[in-house]
């Protein structure tokens, strides 16, 4: 009896145990493991992610800049695929079989995940597939837009958006594979504004792949959110005239809103069609602008580093005048240069300069360098040269140089202003003195600055002593603008109001009577100043700043035009071709025949492959 009662007990344990080990498994399979339920939703449900439309991009005056066009990814569900034709879905895709073979292989490491097989297909190409998706079960289409740039030019400010990589999957848990990003310029930086917010739609498919309507009437679908539109300060007509003007010359044209600090035109030379890198081909054009030795892709405006040349006597002097070094009827003789014991630095021939004026209309180096001597020496500023010297530095720094300025541009680079510390560490202690570091009086020597830098320089003489910080954007739709904030804050120089009118009066003679009448407009009162940066590479780099007009300035501007000679041969006349299209919107007749000369002007090296 007891054996019998035995055996039945090990038989019943054993009954229900298999019984829940059958529950276990059941739970497992239902719950757990998400492949049945992967194949299940699979053959009767789609999730079909549903991309918003990226926010569009306007210019100051309202003209469309960029745009979104529809294009396709061809999904693959690979569980679902039976055999096809690939003959005939090669041909209606325009691909060969090997490309269809390697997509294959990479879709099939996903069995029941949908994937992209081919991305951004147009809609010719789409259209002729789409009356043939009922032979090819387990394909589908899913819609997207892509960039569509309607001027073809501004490739710098505007960026490029790209297929989102495994760092960036990493790095930012938003973005899923098969999404785009802003990789460069305004859509780089505004990424987070311009992208919007994905949905989700739940699709009934039947065995055929074939869209049979919502499910549950889209109650669990999820709304895409458009990206915000932006509007932009540039001027596009003022844009794509400068590109004009730079093309076959290498350099950059930067034009800044000085009342606001908005970009009007941001031109770097060599440049590109935008839409190069906005296509199925995007891979392959990004590799053939990278290796071009004219360097395409590098953006002038922010990244290269040039002497500013004559265009930095303006600050000198201002820093003479403001710690009192220098008084604006200080005069200085010039016999075809500076000359200090043995030291001589070069001018060109023209009469001594009686007064600060003078100097700057003629641009004379020997005035400056005793400007900058009289100033780096002077006892009531410091203790010592070093002293005297932190102090002039500081003068300057508040100028925007030596540092980023904080451009709403990824791409931005600081320069280099030198300090005492690094004049300490240069001449291994404290025995140097003003001699030693003079050709900073002139924008030579150690002293490095970007376009934008110099153009910012321009724009802050002519506010008299401020500026905003240079930016790109103008203004969001909606509340993003509040990302806008800070480049409606003032920043002020350590120059006061006062010293400012004496260098402007030099400035539109710079135009009038001294070394720039390339650069003259009729009926504009043009304040600039020419510069010829030092090249030990080749021929120097031409440089031309200017503002306008004089009264409530509506434009500054400053063009370089690389291995191309002084000041006043291309930059000057560029730079006066750009501020006439701005203020008057036009170019007048007895003008155009500077304007063809200088658009077809070829002032290229030869490329060096």
């Amino acid at each position: 009896m007891d054996i019998n009662s035995n055996r039945k007990s090990v038989l019943q344990w054993i009954f229900f145990g298999m019984i829940a080990l059958y529950l276990l498994r059941l739970f497992y399979l239902q719950i757990v493991d998400k492949n049945y339920k992967q194949m299940a939703d699979a053959n009767a449900l789609r999730k079909v992610t549903v991309y918003p439309s990226r926010g569009s991009m306007y210019d100051r005056k309202g003209r469309l800049v960029v745009c979104n066009q529809a294009q396709y990814d061809l999904m693959i569900v690979p569980k679902q695929v039976v055999k096809f034709d690939t003959t005939l879905f090669c041909e209606l895709l325009e691909i060969d079989k090997p490309s269809l073979i390697i997509a294959l292989k990479k879709a099939y490491e996903t069995p029941y995940k949908p994937s992209p097989l081919l991305k951004q297909l147009p809609q010719r190409i789409y259209s002729r597939f789409e009356e043939n998706l009922f032979n090819f079960p387990g394909f589908y289409s899913q819609i997207r837009t892509v960039r569509s740039y309607e001027h073809n030019c501004a490739a710098h400010v505007l960026g490029y958006i790209s297929e989102v990589d495994d760092k960036i999957l990493k790095r930012n848990k938003y973005y899923r594979s098969g999404d785009y990003i802003g990789m460069s310029g305004i859509e780089q930086q505004y990424e987070q504004q311009l992208r919007g917010t994905r949905g989700i739609k739940l699709v009934l498919v039947d065995a055929r792949s074939r869209e049979q309507g919502s499910y549950n009437n889209g109650a669990e679908d999820t709304l895409a959110v458009e990206g915000e539109n932006l509007t932009l300060g540039l001027d596009i007509t003022l844009q794509e005239l400068g590109e004009r003007l730079m093309k076959n010359k290498i350099g950059s044209i930067v034009a800044i809103e000085p009342e606001s600090g908005e970009i009007l035109a941001f031109v770097s030379s060599p440049t590109y069609d935008p839409n190069l890198l906005n296509s199925r081909e995007r891979g392959k054009n990004f590799r053939i602008l990278n290796i071009d030795s004219m360097k395409p892709l590098l953006d002038r405006p922010l990244m290269a580093n040039y002497p500013p040349g004559s265009t930095f006597k303006l600050l000198v002097g201002l820093t003479a005048l403001q710690t009192k070094s220098i008084t604006p009827n200080f005069g200085y003789p010039c016999s075809r240069g500076y000359h200090l014991n043995n030291l001589t630095i070069k001018c060109h021939e023209h009469p001594s300069a009686g007064n600060l004026t003078q100097g700057i209309y003629n641009s004379c180096n020997a005035y400056f360098c005793q400007a900058f001597r009289l100033t780096i020496d002077n006892d009531n500023i410091g203790r010592n040269v070093q002293d005297a010297f932190d102090v002039w530095h500081d003068i300057i720094a508040s100028f925007g140089f030596g540092k980023k300025l904080g451009i709403d541009l990824p791409s931005e680079k600081p320069c280099l202003l030198p300090d005492a510390a690094y004049y300490n560490k240069k001449y291994k202690g404290t025995a140097w003195r003003s001699p030693t570091i003079i050709s900073l009086g002139i924008g030579q020597g150690e002293v490095l600055a970007t376009p934008l830098q110099i153009a910012n320089e321009f724009a802050i003489i002519a506010n008299r002593g401020y500026y905003y910080i240079p930016h790109v954007a103008k203004k969001f739709q909606s509340s993003s603008d509040t990302v806008l904030n800070k480049f409606r804050v003032k920043h002020y120089t350590k120059v006061d109001r006062q010293y400012f009118d004496d260098m402007i009066d030099g400035m539109e003679g710079v135009i009038t009577m001294g070394t720039a009448p390339n650069a003259r407009v009729e009926g504009i009162r043009i304040c600039g100043k020419t510069g010829t940066a030092q090249n030990p590479h080749g021929k120097d780099h031409s440089l031309f700043g200017a503002f306008a007009p004089r009264e409530n300035p509506k434009i500054a501007i400053i063009v370089v035009v690389e291995n191309s000679g002084f000041g006043n041969d291309w930059a000057a006349p560029i730079a006066s071709l750009m501020i006439e299209q701005y203020l008057r919107d036009t170019i007048s007749t007895a003008r155009k025949p500077m304007l063809e000369r200088m658009e077809k002007a070829n002032l290229m090296p030869l490329r060096a492959y």
